[in-house]
């Protein structure tokens, strides 16, 4: 245990005891398919102006993947939590998807990347057949690598889409030519406004008729669907009306413990930011699932969902902040800094209830390395310990 101090909602400072958990180990017996959707590690000493330059640790960020995948997971490569939008491009994306593939080639792992069409800026001249070939560019790169294809949700089509029949005909385009089936990504607008009404419709059930007309239509094209719209009642909504053989990954980090369990009717697979910093309790509790150990699968995972609702609380972009915080707390990286300067999109008060609310679920192995990397980043933000 270590003490330290810690502001409070009302201004005022307190004393708070951090408990140290379990070390994480490698899972076993699984029965659902797991991704983790990884940060990247800033590199903190590169001579660069950081809301305009990007400079990666490529050595820590590299070593966060065998992690995760030394506990169980796949990773889910160059997504929203690795700041894909917000900070990294594509050239910096294809970057980092060659080198994990490469990575998880080598030492048989899971790995999936993300393809979509950022690197694409929409104008009123911009065509269905520019968002068609800015996919297919990203696609082809990503397949190059070995890795397979998250079809990402892109702003250019939501900016560009007349209706519903051009979500279609796009996606029916692109998942043609792909070499091995994808999984597409519904991403929300509480995690990226910029994609309201997506799928030609504001309203989420008459969207998802149109998406599931696009998967119904391209099935042997796509492995499966994360869905990041935060509600387990559209999710399984959803999950029930998938034809045979397509999966649905929850990309719900709200409701992620009933959804992963599921109920008589089907149950979701996982591909989630949440997994990066409660990666050893994620893999606690699927190993528990796989040995029909609800108690402990309940155990290792109901304790994190109280955290994992205030790191993706609105505006839910910012839940990066979080999770590279956790990453520095439990020694996956040196320092809390964040390419795109990213690390001040969240309040000192916030970053607290982090710790707290971490603390509680016994994320961390080691509670004095954690409380003296949390003095030295609430020292900078003028709470003296």
């Amino acid at each position: 245990m270590a003490n330290l101090l810690l502001p409070n909602a009302d201004g005022s400072i307190g004393t708070f005891t951090l408990a140290s958990g379990p070390a994480p180990v490698k899972g076993s017996g699984w029965n659902r398919t797991a991704y983790a959707a990884a940060h990247v590690v800033a590199d903190p000493l590169a001579d660069i102006d950081p809301w305009i330059g990007t400079a990666v640790d490529w050595d820590r960020t590299l070593a966060f993947r065998e992690y995760l995948w030394s506990l169980g997971f796949g990773v889910a490569e160059a997504m929203d939590t690795a700041q894909r939008g917000m900070g990294m491009d594509w050239a910096l994306a294809l970057e980092l998807i060659q080198r994990s593939t490469a990575l998880a080639k080598a030492g048989g792992h899971l790995i999936a990347s993300g393809a979509g069409t950022d690197h694409l800026v929409a104008t009123p001249e911009t065509t269905l057949d520019d968002v068609i070939a800015a996919y297919e560019m990203q696609c082809e790169a990503v397949e190059a690598t070995g890795s397979r294809v998250i079809l990402m949700a892109s702003r250019a089509l939501c900016a560009v889409a007349k209706g519903p029949e051009d979500y279609a005909l796009v996606y029916d385009r692109v998942l043609s030519g792909l070499s091995q089936p994808a999984i597409l990504h519904w991403l929300g607008e509480m995690f990226d406004p910029a994609l309201a009404g997506y799928w030609g419709n504001a309203d989420h059930l008459t969207a998802m008729d149109t998406c599931l007309e696009v998967i119904t239509a391209n099935a042997a094209k796509i492995d499966g669907i994360k869905v990041s719209l935060l509600s387990a009642e559209k999710e399984i909504a959803m999950r029930r009306r998938l034809p045979e053989g397509v999966l649905m990954y929850t990309g719900d980090d709200f409701n992620y413990p009933d959804l992963i369990a599921g109920d008589a009717e089907g149950y979701s697979h996982a591909l989630l930011g949440i997994f990066d910093p409660i990666a050893g309790a994620a893999s606690r509790a699927l190993s528990a699932l796989g040995q029909g150990d609800d108690a402990a699968y309940r155990a290792a995972f109901n304790p994190t969902v109280p955290l994992s609702r205030h790191i993706f609380k609105a505006p839910t972009r910012f839940y990066k902040t979080g999770v590279v915080f956790m990453a520095y707390l439990t020694g996956h990286q040196d320092h809390f800094t964040m390419i795109g300067g990213q690390e001040s999109t969240r309040s000192t008060v916030h970053l607290a209830e982090i710790v707290r609310l971490a603390s509680d679920a016994g994320l961390f192995p080691d509670a004095e390395l954690a409380a003296a990397r949390a003095r030295a980043v609430f020292a900078a933000r003028g709470v003296g310990n």
